[in-house]
C-alpha cells in the first residue's frame, strides 16, 4: 500500500476516521457492551466475583478461584465490580479502552513512522482475535497491554520498568513468560558475543538480560502459590490432559503454533510489506531453507500437529477431508514461519519460546494474539530494520546485530 504518498495530516485523519468507525461498530455490535455473557466470559466472571468483596484479596482467594490463568485480570475486574457494581460491563469497557491504547501505540502515524504505522495496525486487525476480544470480558487484552508496555520500555532502555511490566503480564497469563525469556536470552547471547570478541562490557549492560530474567522468575512464585501451574480446583475441573501432569508435553503443539504464526503474522506481513526481490532471497538462502524444510518435515512426521477443534484454524482443519491435507496445511504454514524467523534475533526467540510453551497448552490459535501485538509494535518502530539516525532515534536494542 502507498500510504506514504499521503501527507502527515491526511494519515492522521485516516487513522482517526478509521478507528472511530471500527470501534463504534464494535460497540454497536456488542449491544453497547451490555450483551449476555459469551462463552468463557461466564467462567471469567465467576472468577472475578471471587475478588469483588474487598479491595485486597486474601491468600485463599488467590489459591481457590476457578480459572486456569493467573489472577491479575480477575482481580482488576473484581475491583471494578467492588467500586461500581456494574457487572461485566465495567470490565468490558476497560478491555475496549485498553484495546484503543494498543491501537494508538502501534498505529498512530507519527512523523517517524508515518504510513508504516497504519500498515502495521492493519496487520494487527488481520488477526481476528484482536477486535473480537475488544469489548469482551476476556483476559487477553490486559495481558497484551502489559506485554506491549514491556516492549515499549525495553526499546527505550528502561529495562527494570520493562521487567515490571512483564511481571504483571505473567500475573495475567502464564504463557506471557515467553517474552521476558526471549529478551533475556537474546541480550545474554549478545553480551556473551561481546565477551567472545574481546569487547568491553559494563555492569550497566548486564541489566539488559538480568531484568527480564528476574521477571521470568516471577512465574515460579505463582507455581509455588498454586503448588502447580494453576489453582488445584481449576486444574481438576478445566485443565486439558497435558496440564494435569507436571511432566506431560505435546511436542506436536509446536507445529500448530508455528502454523498459527504463519497464518496471522507471516502472510499478513508479506501482503502488507512485500519484499523487493523474493527470488533473490530464495537463491541466496536456498541451502539453508532446504535444510529447515527437511528438518521441519521430519519433526512433523515424528510429532504431527495436534488434531483440535479449537479456534478458527481448528475449524478450517475440520473442513479438510483428508488427514494428509490437514498435515500439509499445518506444515506449510509452519514452514513459512520457520523461514521468516530463521535469523536468531529477538523475533526468533520470541517465536521460539512461545512455540515451546505451547507444548504445555491446548493448540488454540487465540494464544498467538500477544505475539501478534508485540510483532506489529516492533515492526512499526522499524525493528529489526533500523533507519538512519536522522530519520529515527535508535536505541541500543534496535540496532544491535544478532
Amino acid at each position: 500500500m502507498k500510504l506514504q504518498s499521503f501527507s502527515h495530516s491526511q494519515q492522521k485523519i485516516l487513522f482517526l476516521g478509521g478507528i472511530t468507525a471500527i470501534y463504534l461498530a464494535i460497540v454497536a455490535w456488542l449491544d453497547f457492551l451490555q450483551g449476555p455473557p459469551y462463552w468463557d466470559e461466564v467462567n471469567f466472571w465467576k472468577s472475578s466475583l471471587t475478588f469483588s468483596d474487598s479491595l485486597l484479596p486474601s491468600l485463599a482467594d488467590l489459591r481457590e478461584y476457578h480459572s486456569l490463568n493467573t489472577p491479575l485480570p480477575f482481580m482488576i475486574f473484581g475491583f471494578l465490580e467492588y467500586l461500581f457494581n456494574q457487572g461485566m460491563v465495567a470490565g468490558r469497557w476497560l478491555n475496549l479502552i485498553l484495546s484503543l491504547g494498543i491501537v494508538a501505540i502501534i498505529g498512530w502515524p507519527s512523523r517517524q513512522k508515518g504510513g508504516r504505522a497504519i500498515l502495521c495496525l492493519i496487520g494487527l486487525f488481520l488477526c481476528p482475535y484482536f477486535l473480537f476480544l475488544s469489548g469482551r470480558l476476556y483476559t487477553e487484552m490486559i495481558a497484551c497491554t502489559w506485554v506491549l508496555l514491556g516492549f515499549v520500555a525495553y526499546v527505550r532502555d528502561r529495562h527494570w520498568v520493562s521487567g515490571l511490566a512483564f511481571v504483571l503480564a505473567i500475573s495475567s497469563r502464564q504463557y506471557m513468560l515467553a517474552f521476558p525469556m526471549a529478551i533475556a536470552t537474546y541480550e545474554f547471547l549478545a553480551i556473551a558475543n561481546q565477551y567472545r570478541q574481546g569487547q568491553p562490557v559494563s555492569l550497566y549492560q548486564h541489566q539488559r538480560w538480568l531484568a527480564p530474567a528476574l521477571a521470568s522468575l516471577s512465574f515460579l512464585g505463582w507455581v509455588a502459590l498454586f503448588d502447580g501451574l494453576a489453582p488445584a480446583s481449576a486444574i481438576v475441573s478445566h485443565a486439558p490432559e497435558v496440564q494435569q501432569s507436571t511432566l506431560a508435553l505435546t511436542p506436536g503443539g509446536i507445529v500448530n503454533f508455528l502454523a498459527f504464526v504463519g497464518a496471522y503474522i507471516v502472510i499478513p506481513e508479506w501482503l502488507l510489506f512485500r519484499p523487493a526481490n523474493p527470488l533473490e532471497s530464495l537463491r541466496k538462502n536456498q541451502k539453508k531453507w532446504l535444510l529447515i524444510a527437511i528438518g521441519l518435515l521430519v519433526f512433523c512426521l515424528i510429532f504431527p500437529p495436534l488434531d483440535t477443534p479449537y479456534g478458527n484454524m481448528g475449524k478450517v482443519a475440520e473442513l479438510l477431508p483428508f488427514y494428509a491435507l490437514n498435515l500439509a496445511m499445518f506444515y506449510g504454514l509452519a514452514l513459512l514461519t520457520c523461514l521468516r524467523f530463521a535469523k536468531p534475533d529477538l523475533l526468533f526467540w520470541m517465536v521460539a519460546f512461545n512455540a515451546l510453551i505451547m507444548m504445555k497448552a491446548i493448540p488454540w490459535d487465540r494464544y498467538v494474539l500477544p505475539l501478534v501485538v508485540a510483532f506489529w509494535y516492533l515492526k512499526s518502530i522499524y525493528y529489526p530494520e533500523p533507519l538512519p539516525a536522522a530519520d529515527l532515534p535508535q536505541t541500543d536494542a534496535e540496532t544491535r546485530p544478532a
